[in-house]
């Protein structure tokens, strides 16, 4: 497998705030939750990883860890990277992964995700294409529409792009039941109209553990059971 060079890890670990923003296309809000937002809560928030799956993800290269203020928790992967051109394979032009998580919430709290930041490294030949999906579910939910982020070559930079939604339409999971959580991504080369000699790739790869996928949390309070 391509991995970018010391150089190139060293530009992404130099990774800027700058992000393409674009809007999930949700759910209607669950019912369950109080209607007004609230305060991370106090304790102790885990995400665990129920399975992984996926060309982009073989079990033990995605971690997970939750920040210490419980407003986000971050992905880091080490092995997710598309390639075409140069000789490479054409099934490493697309790659996916799909993560069941876990979240153990304090009692009386739901939760639901309101911006996800990714990031990672391109490397696109004049003509070529890099392509980035995301969806998210709750266990037994419907799942959201795939929102995709394209890039054009000439690229040889870090790339970050944002998923946001609305607070009026976040989807919460259910109050009082533990569903897993479930992130679908895809990562993809394409050669297009570049030089087929020469390779191409985009990476969320994280060698230097520099570089991770942001899960910012919105969080109710659940209703007090009489």
């Amino acid at each position: 497998m391509i991995k970018p060079s010391r150089t190139t890890r060293k530009a992404r670990a130099a990774l800027t705030a700058a992000a393409v923003t674009g809007c999930l296309v949700t759910l209607s809000p669950s019912a369950g939750a109080t209607a007004t937002a609230a305060a991370a809560p106090p304790g102790r928030v885990a995400v665990d990883v129920a399975s992984v799956n996926g060309s982009g993800c073989r079990p033990g290269s995605a971690t997970v860890a939750v920040s210490p203020d419980n407003s986000a928790f971050t992905v880091t992967y080490s092995e997710y990277l598309a390639a075409a051109g140069g000789g490479v394979a054409a099934t490493e032009g697309r790659k996916n992964c799909l993560l069941s998580l876990l979240v153990h919430v304090p009692q009386g709290y739901t939760y639901a995700v309101s911006h996800v930041d990714y990031r990672g490294y391109g490397r696109l030949e004049p003509g070529a294409t890099g392509t980035q999906k995301a969806s998210y579910y709750f266990q037994g939910m419907s799942q959201t529409a795939n929102r995709t982020h394209q890039f054009h070559g000439a690229l040889d930079d870090n790339w970050q792009v944002t998923d946001t939604t609305g607070i009026e339409a976040l989807v919460f999971a259910p109050c009082g039941e533990q569903r897993n959580f479930n992130i679908n991504t895809e990562l993809r080369a394409e050669v297009g109209t570049s030089d087929t000699s020469k390779t191409s790739y985009m990476t969320v790869d994280s060698t230097d553990g520099s570089i991770s996928s942001v899960y910012h949390f919105s969080w109710k309070q659940c209703p007090v059971r009489r």
